[in-house]
C-alpha cells in the first residue's frame, strides 16, 4: 500500500509539470489582451516579491544560493507600487520608460517589469488606434532614468478628408453635366438640321441647261418619242428633272419603298423612293420601264429614274405620272360602278396587259414582258375612269433572238393570294416564257372578280373585299393558299344576282376561264381584250 501511494504521488507530480506550459500560454494570452492590468499586475508582483524577501531576511532564514536572486532597484512614474518610497520600486525583470499619446498629448510613465512576460511587453509597439513606445533596460540600478522613447510617426489616413470627397464629387459631376450638355446640344442642332429639309430631298438645283423654260413634261416626252430611240427621255434630262423636284407629301408605302407626291415646274409627279436594301427592284422596273416602244395610254408613264449618294445613305427614286384616284384597291373601295364604270376599268387593264405580253418585231421592237406581281393594289385609276398598269419591279422579258427568259431563278414572286396554282405547287415551268404570260391571266381573272363585285346591278351591290376573303386569312400563307387553291381547287364565289345581268353573267363566265386550273385553258390578254370589246358594243358602251 505505501509503494501505490508513493506511485500514485509521482504522476500526479508529473501530470502538473506536463502541463504547466499549457497553463503559462493562457495566462500569458490574456495579459496581452488588457496591457494596461498587465503593467499593474506585473508592479504588485513585483512588490510582493520584495516583501516576501524582507520578510525572508528579518526572520533570518537562509535561503540556497539559486534562490537569492539579485533585484533591479527602477524609478517609478505614474505605475508605482502601494508600498514604493521616492518614486522606487523593485523587480526581477526589467525596468521601463513608456510615452503614449492620450488625447493628442504625448504622457510619459515609468516602472517595474517582472520578469514574467516582460519580454514580450518590451516588444510593445502599440496599436493602429493609440500611438505608444516602450523602452525596457536591466543594465544597472535606475537605467530607465535614461531611457527616452519617442512616439512613432503619425501613420497616413486610410480615408480621405470628408471635404475632399467632396470637392471631388463636385468636380466630377459638374465635368459630367457639361459633357451631357454639349452632347444634348449637338444632337438637337443635328436633328433640327435634318427636320429643316425634306426626308427625301433629291435638291434644288436649277439647272437649266438641258430643259429650256416654259417646257412642259408632257412636251417632253412628245419629243422624246418622235425624235428619240422611244425607250423616254435621255438620262441627262432625267437626272436634271430628279434634281429639281420638289417633295409635297407621302401618299403610300409598300414592301419596297414610299410613293411620295412631288411636284416639278408645277406639275404634280409621283417619286417612288426605294429602301436601299430593294436596289435590284429600282434597277429591274427602270430597266423595264424604259424599253424601247414600252410607253402606252394603259402603262403607267415613266418620267426619270435617279440615284443619289449623301455620303452616309443612298437614295433611289423613279418618278413617274401622278394619278390621283390612286389604286384600283382604292377606288373600289370607295366607288360604286355601272356597267359602262365596269367595262372600262376592265378594258383599260386588259389593254395595259395586253401591250406588255406582246411583242413588237422590227429593228427597235419591244419584247413581250410578263407582270408576275399583278394584283389590283397595283393598277393605277386615271381621272377618265381608265387604268395603267403600275410597279414592274418583278417583270420578266422574253428575249426571242436566244429564246431566253430574262429573269431571277427564283419563282416564289409576287402577292400569295394572287398566285396562280402552277407557282403554289412549284410546277411552274420556268423555262417557257408563256408559263408566265398564263400566271398574269391567272391574276387578272381575280381582278375582274373584285371590279365586276362593285358594279350595281337591280339595285344590288357587295362591299369590295380581296378574292378568297372568306376562305384565308388576312395575311395568308403559301400553305394556306395551297389548300384552297391547288388541293381544293375553290375560286372566289359568284352572287346569285349575276345570272340575272347578262354583262355581270358575261363577266363571270370570262373570269372563269381565265383562273382556269390549267393554265393551257386561260384565256390570253388579247382574248379577252376582244370580248370585252364585244361585250361593249352589245351595250352599246363606247370605250
Amino acid at each position: 500500500m505505501p509503494v501505490q501511494g508513493g506511485r500514485l504521488k509521482r504522476c500526479v507530480s508529473l501530470c502538473l509539470w506536463s502541463r504547466s506550459p499549457l497553463l503559462l500560454l493562457g495566462l500569458f494570452s490574456l495579459h496581452t489582451q488588457a496591457h494596461g492590468n498587465i503593467l499593474d499586475s506585473m508592479l504588485l508582483r513585483a512588490s510582493s516579491k520584495e516583501a516576501v524577501e524582507s520578510g525572508k531576511e528579518t526572520s533570518g532564514s537562509t535561503a540556497p544560493a539559486s534562490s537569492s536572486q539579485r533585484l533591479l532597484w527602477c524609478h517609478c512614474y505614474h505605475h508605482c507600487p502601494e508600498d514604493s518610497t521616492n518614486n522606487t520600486c523593485r523587480t526581477d525583470g526589467y525596468c521601463f520608460t513608456m510615452v503614449e499619446e492620450e488625447g493628442g498629448v504625448p504622457v510619459q510613465t515609468a516602472g517595474c517589469l517582472g520578469l514574467v512576460g516582460s519580454e514580450f511587453q518590451c516588444r510593445d509597439t502599440g496599436s493602429s488606434r493609440q500611438r505608444r513606445s516602450l523602452e525596457c533596460c536591466t543594465d544597472q540600478d535606475y537605467c530607465n532614468k535614461n531611457l527616452h522613447p519617442t512616439l512613432p510617426p503619425l501613420k497616413p489616413p486610410l480615408y480621405v478628408d470628408g471635404k475632399i470627397h467632396h470637392m471631388a464629387l463636385l468636380i466630377s459631376v459638374s465635368i459630367c453635366s457639361i459633357i451631357l450638355a454639349v452632347i444634348i446640344v449637338f444632337c438637337y442642332f443635328r436633328y433640327k438640321r435634318q427636320e429643316s429639309r425634306p426626308r427625301y430631298s433629291i435638291g434644288l438645283e436649277q439647272d437649266e441647261t438641258y430643259i429650256p423654260p416654259g417646257e412642259s413634261l408632257k412636251d417632253l416626252i412628245e419629243q422624246s418619242q418622235s425624235s428619240g430611240s422611244g425607250s423616254g427621255l435621255p438620262l441627262l434630262v432625267q437626272r436634271t428633272i430628279a434634281k429639281q423636284i420638289q417633295m409635297v407629301k407621302q401618299i403610300g408605302k409598300g414592301r419596297y419603298g414610299e410613293v411620295w407626291m412631288g411636284r416639278w415646274r408645277g406639275e404634280r409627279v409621283a417619286v417612288k423612293v426605294f429602301f436601299t436594301t430593294e436596289e435590284a427592284s429600282w434597277f429591274r422596273e427602270t430597266e423595264i420601264y424604259q424599253t424601247v416602244l414600252m410607253r402606252h395610254e394603259n402603262i403607267l408613264g415613266f418620267i426619270a429614274a435617279d440615284i443619289k449618294g449623301t455620303g452616309s445613305w443612298t437614295q433611289l427614286y423613279l418618278i413617274t405620272d401622278y394619278h390621283e384616284n390612286g389604286s384600283l384597291y382604292d377606288y373600289l373601295k370607295s366607288t360604286t360602278l355601272d356597267n359602262k364604270a365596269m367595262l372600262r376599268l376592265a378594258y383599260s387593264s386588259v389593254s395595259g396587259l395586253c401591250h406588255l405580253h406582246t411583242e413588237i418585231f422590227g429593228t427597235q421592237g419591244k419584247p413581250a414582258i410578263a407582270h408576275r406581281d399583278l394584283k389590283s393594289k397595283n393598277i393605277l385609276v386615271k381621272r377618265n375612269g381608265t387604268c395603267c398598269i403600275a410597279d414592274l419591279g418583278l417583270a420578266v422579258k422574253f428575249i426571242s433572238d436566244t429564246n431566253e427568259v430574262d429573269i431571277p431563278p427564283n419563282t416564289r414572286v409576287g402577292t400569295k393570294r394572287y398566285m396562280p396554282p402552277e407557282v403554289l405547287d412549284e410546277t411552274l415551268n420556268r423555262s417557257h416564257f408563256q408559263s408566265y404570260i398564263m400566271a398574269d391571266m391567272y391574276s387578272f381573272g381575280l381582278i375582274l372578280w373584285e371590279i365586276a363585285r362593285r358594279c350595281v346591278s337591280g339595285g344590288i351591290l357587295e362591299e369590295y373585299q380581296l378574292p378568297y376573303h372568306e376562305l384565308v386569312p388576312t395575311d395568308p400563307s403559301y400553305e394556306d393558299m395551297r389548300e384552297v387553291v391547288c388541293i381544293k381547287r375553290l375560286r372566289p364565289s359568284f352572287p346569285n344576282r349575276w345570272t340575272s345581268d347578262e354583262c355581270l353573267r358575261q363577266m363571270g363566265k370570262l373570269m372563269t376561264e381565265c383562273w382556269a386550273h390549267n393554265p393551257a385553258s386561260r384565256l390570253t390578254a388579247l382574248r379577252v381584250k376582244k370580248t370585252l370589246a364585244k361585250m361593249s358594243e352589245s351595250q352599246d358602251i363606247k370605250l
